[in-house]
């Protein structure tokens, strides 16, 4: 079974930045070369919601309008990665920031990952906490 390792969380002042990688544990045998990756996070009292996503190949990507301008997902296969970039960050980020495996096709993805990826999922990383405070 595939088993994800998020790393990077922590604490920012507001407006700071933060990096999020995202990769298949050496343990699980898989790598992520060929899934579609979606982050999520969920706050405090709150639901779980779609952050950004990208297709295996990199070349599509979908994100939350609270995010757009202020976060770039990517990913390199080479390193077997997903990295999620924050930056200009807002109290309002603070949650925990989870990877997952999206089972959506690059053209789906672009439309409905970040609204409706939680029900596509297929693996969930064990979640990184992100606290964005002064």
């Amino acid at each position: 079974q595939l088993q994800l390792v998020e790393s990077g969380g922590g604490l920012v002042q507001p407006g700071g930045s933060l990096r999020l990688s995202c990769a298949a544990s050496a343990a699980s045998g898989f790598t992520l070369d060929y899934y579609a990756v979606g982050w999520f996070r969920q706050a405090p009292g709150k639901e779980r919601e779609g952050v950004s996503c990208i297709t295996s190949s990199g070349r599509n990507t979908d994100y939350a309008d609270s995010v757009k301008g202020r976060f770039t997902i990517s990913r390199d296969n080479a390193k077997r990665t997903v990295t999620l970039q924050m930056n200009d960050l807002k109290p309002e980020d603070t949650a925990v920031y989870y990877c997952a495996t999206v089972d959506l096709t690059p053209h789906s993805l672009q439309s409905i990952c970040v609204s409706r990826g939680t029900q596509f999922v297929k693996y969930w990383g064990q979640g990184t906490q992100v606290t964005v405070s002064s």
